[in-house]
């Protein structure tokens, strides 16, 4: 599989991820790494685990969710 980004410029690049939130494979480049809180229940609410997972998102991705 190649990234997605790269082949948009006209470049194969292979893919090391996988975008978690569009899906689309992605380069190092082109990748941004972040955290995600894992929540489950327990008792009558929900638990935050101390431990956050690792979250892979694309550069188009990440932006969109960063916006001020």
């Amino acid at each position: 599989m190649n990234c997605y980004d790269c082949l948009q410029r006209g470049i194969t690049t292979a893919a090391t991820a996988v975008c978690t939130r569009c899906g689309a494979a992605t380069c190092l480049e082109h990748t941004k790494t972040g955290a995600a809180e894992i929540h489950r229940e327990e008792g009558t609410g929900l638990t935050t685990l101390k431990i956050p997972a690792r979250r892979l998102t694309c550069l188009t991705c990440h932006d969109a969710e960063h916006q001020f």
